[in-house]
């Protein structure tokens, strides 16, 4: 018997990938097919995939021309399926003409010729998205330029002058925003009622209340609202994530992040200042992400202890934000004018996960136990910081409906609720001052109310 494999995503099923199975089950008398795991895919740079692994594995499967499928999971497992499964052919598409010649030493490579016209790239390219831009920093420059690896996204019009916004809305699909945090309110509302789907940067609002009445409005509106947390779409985080939810290192009990930057602020005025995030604004939402995900949302009380600069006393150069929990602790520490280790550890009952600085943009991680011999250790390709995931997520959303898991909304509306209340002088301690700046108690500097 003549055996014959052939691989591919296979996502959104069409006539092109039909005739090339059906002409690869010509080669001989028993057909392999190998599907790409989302992982993999990602590694090999197609990020945009619009199903899900067993969805395209059922669509092959119906079709009936494949006698066998295969998840292919890894580089180099070509050459293990080939030996382990006595293959004769390896077929696959023209357009790898060249790519695979060195399987020649394991079976007869076949290239079979396309149909044209006709690909997964063309038909998910037909869904596309014009996407406006509103604002001006790094983050902007590096939206527009990592929304060229997502295929179907187009960047449209980019504005600094909030009075172009109406212009901007009436020329776009959907827009990102990143604007001073006390704006976004504002700027979201009018582009969700104007028909928009909107990705904001964090934070989406500063008080709590506003976010369920976005998120509400988005969802009467059938409107994809989504966070811009870049981090929670890295593939390394969204693992470590999942993996410590299933238990990996027993019930968890601490969760520990920093995230500084050093900025030189000395001299500066506070106008100087005014067009500036301040510490809890600009690090504050990445370092509460795995606290709010791990822990969840309802902390029982918390604290923010903050170093304000000496001639804005709203702009914190450095805060610690701590949070009890019933049976949990967790501790925040983010700084613009401050330096310290920017790691993440997640202390559990059963072994504790770390991961290295700057774990928020990291591709490793590693799990550790009493015993070392036990450690794992995990590693994951890290592209474009995790915004290309974001915009491919976003686009998925947004045009083929596909659900929102990577910042949950009640997230998203704990850490508005945190910054909120750091601007209220809520549960605020101020390092070096013995009255809290928004009139707490003179004796140890903290409000009077708790939240």
């Amino acid at each position: 018997m003549k055996k014959v494999i052939t691989y591919g995503t296979f996502d959104l099923l069409h006539y092109g990938h039909i005739r090339l199975l059906e002409r690869a089950k010509a080669l001989g008398d028993y057909l392999i097919v190998g599907i790409t795991s989302e992982d993999f895919d990602k590694a090999r740079g197609k990020i945009n995939v619009t199903e899900s692994l067993a969805e395209r594995m059922e669509a092959v499967k119906a079709l009936g021309i494949a006698d066998e499928l295969l998840v292919e999971e890894y580089e180099g497992q070509k050459i293990d399926d080939i030996r382990r499964y006595g293959i004769d052919i390896f077929a696959i598409g023209s357009d790898w003409r060249g790519k695979f010649d060195y399987l020649r030493d394991y079976c007869e490579v076949v290239y079979l010729d396309r149909t044209e016209g006709i690909s997964s790239s063309d038909i998910r390219s037909r869904d596309r998205l014009v996407l406006g831009l509103v604002g001006a920093s790094t983050n902007v420059d590096k939206i527009a330029r990592e929304a060229g690896f997502v295929n179907g996204l187009e960047i449209g019009r980019s504005i600094t002058d909030e009075r172009d916004y109406d212009e901007l809305l009436r020329d776009s699909d959907a827009v990102y925003i990143y604007a001073r945090p006390e704006r976004h309110y504002d700027l979201v509302k009018k582009a969700l009622e104007s028909g928009r789907h909107v990705l904001c940067e964090t934070p989406l609002s500063m008080k709590k209340a506003d976010c369920a009445e976005l998120f509400a409005l988005a969802e009467e509106s059938g409107l994809v609202l989504m966070e811009a947390i870049k981090t929670a779409f890295s593939t390394a985080y969204a693992r470590l994530v999942l993996l410590l939810k299933s238990g990996k290192i027993g019930e968890i009990v601490s969760v520990d992040s920093a995230c500084t930057s050093m900025e030189e602020f000395e001299g500066a005025e506070e106008k100087d200042l005014s067009d500036k995030w301040n510490s809890i604004s600009d690090w504050g939402p990445i370092g509460m992400l795995p606290v709010f995900q791990l822990l969840g949302p309802d902390y029982i009380e918390k604290r923010i202890t903050s170093r304000m600069h000496p001639s804005a006393p709203r702009f914190d150069l450095f805060s610690r934000i701590d949070f009890t929990y019933e049976n949990a602790v967790g501790s925040v520490r983010v700084g613009k004018g401050v330096k310290t280790e920017g790691e993440l550890v997640v202390t559990g009952t059963k072994g504790y996960a770390y991961v290295p600085a700057p774990w928020w943009k990291t591709d490793f991680f590693e799990i550790r136990y009493e015993n070392p011999a036990e450690n794992q250790r995990y590693f994951y390709q890290l592209e474009g910081e995790g915004i290309r995931n974001m915009l491919a997520d976003f686009l998925k959303a947004a045009v083929h409906k596909s659900p929102q898991t990577r910042v949950e909304p009640q997230v998203t509306a704990a850490i508005a609720g945190v910054i909120g209340d750091f601007c209220a002088g809520k549960d605020l301690r101020i390092l070096g001052s013995r009255r809290n700046h928004a009139g707490g108690n003179e004796e140890n500097g903290t409000s009077g109310e708790n939240s």
